[in-house]
């Protein structure tokens, strides 16, 4: 069709005269008021000293990023932290990709927001926990090498390289 009437397809157009009103977006998120009250549920809990955990899933276009973030602005007003990881199709091979997202994410605001000796000391920390693990999280998680440093080795590589 715009082979045969270029004309009509392809013109300019009076950007004064173009409607921008269209759809207007609201902070309303439709159908998840359920949902919303169960995140501040734990949300509660959690300041209350339980361990807790929340995690949105359904189908796309139901509205899961908009709850996240309609909930993490409480959160933070609150003083709280709030991280997010969504699931990347095109990453699927990366097991736990959502998670690992969510914890690069709190990874670098540790390395912008910590002082250096408190940052020292996670990183003496979690050396100790991780082991030679920290080298396999590593790359899952990049930011993680900001707070361990680039010290991490695995004895692994000595074996996958001579494959």
């Amino acid at each position: 069709l715009m082979i045969e009437k270029p004309d009509k397809f392809l013109h300019d157009i009076d950007l004064e005269k173009v409607s921008l009103s269209g759809l207007q977006l609201t902070e309303t998120v439709f159908g998840r008021e359920d949902e919303f009250t169960r995140l501040l549920g734990s949300y509660q809990r959690a300041l209350a000293g339980n361990n807790e955990i929340s995690i949105i899933s359904g189908q796309s276009g139901t509205g899961k990023s908009m709850l996240a973030y309609r909930f993490g602005r409480v959160a933070s007003t609150n003083g709280g932290l709030f991280l997010s990881g969504k699931f990347d199709q095109l990453k699927q091979s990366t097991p736990f990709s959502a998670i690992a997202n969510a914890f690069n994410e709190y990874c670098n605001i540790i390395s912008q927001n910590v002082s250096l000796n408190l940052t020292t000391v996670m990183a003496s920390k979690l050396q100790a926990a991780l082991g030679q693990e920290a080298f396999h999280l590593v790359k899952v998680i990049p930011n993680l090498r900001k707070i361990l440093g680039n010290n991490i080795e695995s004895n692994d590589l000595i074996d996958t390289q001579s494959w």
